[in-house]
């Protein structure tokens, strides 16, 4: 009789805590989908879904085993973003945030513990994807080299209100992969640089090359390694008149002249005939006496 009574006892405590699990849950959805999202340390926290006006989220974030901070425009808003950019100050710490749902601004609740989701680890300096460089190509009077001054890229950092690039950020530990092929082929090679100014030597003499750029980081881990792809730029190179001008405009060009032609040959037979017809009338007019 005890053990039945006791699976009975055991058995509504479980479904009392199933219940208050349901009811907590369904006040307070749990936030979904929590996502870090950074490119050149620009970091936001986003999930889902948007709130209704019975809840919102607050946002804790701590360097792992550390104690949890908070953004202050992150504490029960409406909002499903978390711009976490100034907060994240330790670059080779690894953070995680939890998304907790609550009630909203001015609203209180009975509940010791809400809702919450918790993020995957994120190290703003392995993690943070790095945008595309610019760079310009200024061509070695021997015609077989090209040196390329790559751009470093901006990032969302400050340092007493200067802006830093990802060499102030990375380093010697910022290195470029360029990536480059005779405009005529398909074949492509590359080339590592340690540095922002990039020498590339033993090109054939006068051919035009076409160079794309990627910031190389290799103390990351393999997939977060290189960057975006630069848009291409290509070296003149000796253009010939076929690289000047397309085919369309040579056929054209063609074509403009054989018209031109055609119509000085016509204008040409047309005032000819016609100074010959003149010619015969004269000579067929009998001579007047005197």
């Amino acid at each position: 009789m005890w053990k039945t009574g006791a699976k009975v006892s055991l058995l509504a405590l479980c479904m009392d805590v199933l219940f208050f699990t349901h009811l907590v849950s369904g006040s307070f959805p749990r936030a979904q989908n929590v996502t870090w999202t950074s490119t050149n340390f620009k970091t936001l926290l986003t999930w889902g879904p948007k709130p209704s006006e019975e809840y919102s989220y607050t946002v804790d974030f701590s360097v792992i085993g550390q104690d949890r901070q908070q953004n202050p425009h992150c504490i029960r808003s409406g909002e499903t973003t978390c711009d976490l950019t100034r907060s994240l100050t330790q670059l080779k710490k690894t953070y995680e945030a939890e998304v907790l749902s609550e009630p909203p601004r001015g609203a209180t609740s009975d509940l010791i513990e809400f809702p919450h989701t918790r993020s995957e680890p994120f190290c703003p300096y392995q993690d943070t994807d790095i945008d595309k460089p610019d760079f310009k190509i200024v061509e070695g009077k021997d015609k077989r080299s090209v040196t390329l001054y790559v751009v470093d890229p901006l990032t969302a950092l400050f340092n007493n209100q200067q802006q830093l690039t990802l060499r102030d950020v990375f380093a010697d530990d910022l290195q470029y992969k360029v990536t480059y092929r005779r405009a005529s082929s398909t074949g492509k090679k590359t080339y590592v640089s340690k540095t922002s100014q990039v020498e590339l030597t033993k090109l054939d003499q006068g051919e035009s090359y076409c160079f794309t750029v990627q910031a190389y980081i290799p103390s990351r881990s393999t997939n977060k390694q290189l960057g975006a792809f630069s848009h291409t730029h290509c070296s003149e190179g000796e253009r010939s008149f076929t690289d000047v001008y397309s085919v369309q405009v040579i056929i054209g060009g063609v074509l403009l002249i054989l018209v031109l032609l055609a119509i000085i040959i016509a204008v040409t037979v047309v005032c000819c005939r016609r100074n010959r017809a003149q010619k015969n009338e004269k000579e067929g007019v009998p001579l007047r006496s005197v």
